[in-house]
């Protein structure tokens, strides 16, 4: 991907989950330790079939104590073009509730409405 990317800086992750919809394959790794100033509950990497770095990232990361009244997790969705928060809520604790809200997003954002995610062993 081109390096106008501003992925996270991920030092070591343990993956999760994994999960194929439509020409994409997402991976959501957990067990974050970075080597940016973000505290990452869970990074899901979505990828192009084919493509050897992802192109889409969509994080849960800690909100600062000021930034909490809507939830402890932010959700930011960092393409190419920037990256900007998409909402925050205490549900992303739990990978179960990142999994769906991702796949939602994933769906809206990907155009997959036809498509069916299927987890990957």
């Amino acid at each position: 991907m081109a390096s106008g990317l501003n992925k996270p800086s991920i030092l070591t992750a343990i993956p999760k989950r994994r999960y194929r919809f439509g020409e994409f394959n997402i991976v959501f790794l957990g067990e974050i330790d970075s080597g940016d100033a973000n505290q990452y509950e869970y990074i899901a990497a979505i990828l192009r079939e084919g493509d050897p770095e992802p192109g889409i990232y969509l994080t849960a990361e800690r909100n600062p104590p000021s930034s909490r009244v809507d939830g402890r997790y932010g959700m930011r969705l960092i393409m190419q073009e920037g990256s900007q928060l998409v909402r925050s809520s205490d549900d992303w604790r739990d990978l179960e509730r990142f999994v769906d809200d991702v796949i939602d997003v994933a769906r809206s954002l990907l155009n997959l409405r036809d498509e069916q995610p299927f987890r990957l062993p």
